[in-house]
């Protein structure tokens, strides 16, 4: 299956077509690592996936990522099994409809007692004007068990446009959705926030964070910020997205900061890095790396970041991007120092507690 990210825009020509089929409720095989030992991993984690999340509770870590027919979680105890855990699909489109195919970037959340999975659908085909992002609902302990309820589209009614990647900031005691989407104008891929009134409806404006400005958010077309992603430290409250086409080797990760008690709602509540915070590294073989998540480890004293990348340049938007893990410091100023990708098949100690 191939599959694309990012392409509402009118100027790309797709070269492989989407599949909008429904898939059967089969369970994906687990990847075979190269090695496996007892204190150590390598990256990458699977042969493929694009656009992969991590959900942490109760000890467990829920996994997702891209898979572009269905939703599936991968549900482990510990990071580093997860090249030997198989999927669980939760969720398969209708074979018709506004959200029956090209199925991109989900993300779990646990909120007000219940789980909530955000992703980013279409009609089936290829035609992918028409993204928006959708929501279910899901009551059991466990989001792979229990029944996920259709909850619809999340969207603010003053700006029904292209739309994916959301992801959602507590802040002040309030809940924000944050995603990525067009004005209405211009194909540019923009940041935007918007206030939740509940976990699938959206009130009040729509606000803009962040476009591409600097020469590394402009690789492309189509010019692109997406994949926001909420880490938090001390008195801090990171924005970190994924910048320039994902079919580049150069896609990159940029980051807004802002105080933990600002109003994220107010744009001159972030600053924005000059300078992507992630990049490729061909020497490594990690190219067009974006899309990312955080986690702690199982003793909770690490910070983890986990992304995707290519193997090989100039290998695109598709589905040999592969996700990678590492763990992150902290600089004295309390930002993240990502470093830069570690080299596939090279050796790394397991996250703490593992």
């Amino acid at each position: 299956m191939t599959f694309f990210r990012s392409l509402g825009y009118a100027g790309i020509v797709l070269s492989t077509f989407l599949s909008g089929t429904a898939c059967k409720q089969t369970q994906p095989p687990p990847f075979v690592p190269t090695t496996v030992d007892a204190t150590t991993f390598q990256n990458p984690l699977l042969a493929s996936g694009p656009d992969p999340f991590v959900a942490q509770k109760d000890g467990f870590y829920y996994y997702l990522h891209t898979t572009n027919t269905n939703l599936t979680i991968w549900k482990t105890a510990k990071m580093s099994d997860l090249p030997a855990t198989a999927g669980r699909v939760v969720w398969t489109p209708p074979a018709q409809g506004p959200a029956s195919g090209n199925l991109w970037a989900p993300e779990l959340f646990h909120l007000d007692g219940k789980w909530y999975l955000y992703y980013s659908a279409g009609p089936a085909g290829t035609n992918l004007g028409q993204q928006r992002t959708w929501v279910l609902e899901n009551s059991a302990a466990d989001p792979t068990t229990g029944t996920w309820v259709d909850k619809g589209r999340i969207y603010s009614p003053d700006a029904d446009f292209w739309q994916i990647d959301g992801t959602v900031l507590e802040q002040n005691g309030n809940r924000y959705f944050i995603c990525s989407g067009h004005n209405g104008i211009d194909g540019v891929q923009r940041l935007y926030i918007t206030r939740m009134s509940n976990p699938w409806t959206l009130t009040g404006p729509r606000v803009e964070l962040s476009h591409p400005e600097f020469s590394w958010e402009n690789v492309g077309p189509p010019f692109v910020n997406e994949g926001p992603e909420i880490l938090k430290h001390g008195n801090k409250t990171f924005l970190v997205y994924s910048a320039s086409f994902c079919g580049t080797d150069q896609y990159a990760l940029g980051m807004l900061t802002a105080n933990s008690t600002a109003d994220p709602m107010l744009p001159a509540s972030w600053t924005k890095s000059t300078q992507p915070v992630f990049a490729h590294s061909p020497t490594n073989r990690a190219y067009a790396t974006g899309h990312n998540s955080f986690f702690r480890s199982k003793d909770g004293q690490e910070d983890w970041i986990i992304y995707h990348a290519n193997s090989n340049p100039n290998e695109g938007c598709v589905e040999k991007r592969n996700p990678r893990m590492q763990k992150f410091a902290w600089k004295p100023d309390g930002s993240p120092n990502f470093g830069v990708p570690v080299p596939i098949n090279q050796a790394m100690t397991k996250p703490g507690g593992e």
